[in-house]
């Protein structure tokens, strides 16, 4: 007790067990500028004004915000993305989603309610999100309606 040389580590703040997941947070009320690259999973319930680049799963609560492109193993979105999602496996976008941008991902689960403004791919899993094509536009198209030609 006294005296001792005290060398206990603090194994709550350690995790060096394999299968345990490591899991980052961004609280309600909290904000983060910039990019954020994690190795592990990350859960975001307050708002991250930048890029995210999650290597393990990420989820996006309610209350979560992310001004700036997601990309991630895996993710599970209630909140808002603005920006491009690349998802190399699985996508769930919960019924109070929103997602303004671009999606790619491998497979996607959409529950009623959610809703996405952008294109949306899905299949391979190193897809990129589609861009825009100037070809496109209205002279590519024949019009539909009026008298025949």
């Amino acid at each position: 007790m006294f005296g001792k040389n005290n060398t206990r580590t603090n194994d709550t703040m350690k995790n060096d067990t394999p299968g345990q997941p490591n899991i980052n947070m961004i609280s309600s009320g909290s904000t983060l500028s910039g990019t954020l690259h994690t190795k592990s999973d990350l859960r975001v319930s307050g708002t991250v004004d930048g890029k995210v680049n999650a290597e393990g799963k990420c989820i996006v609560s309610e209350s979560g915000l992310v001004k700036g492109d997601l990309q991630a193993k895996e993710a599970d979105i209630a909140g808002t993305v603005e920006g491009e999602v690349s998802v190399s496996n699985k996508l769930i976008l919960r019924k109070t989603a929103k997602v303004a941008g671009d999606i790619a991902t491998k497979t996607l689960m959409v529950e009623e309610g959610a809703q996405i403004d952008g294109s949306c791919k899905m299949g391979d899993p190193s897809a990129q999100p589609a861009k825009k094509s100037a070809s496109t536009d209205n002279k590519d198209f024949k019009k539909t309606t009026g008298s025949p030609s």
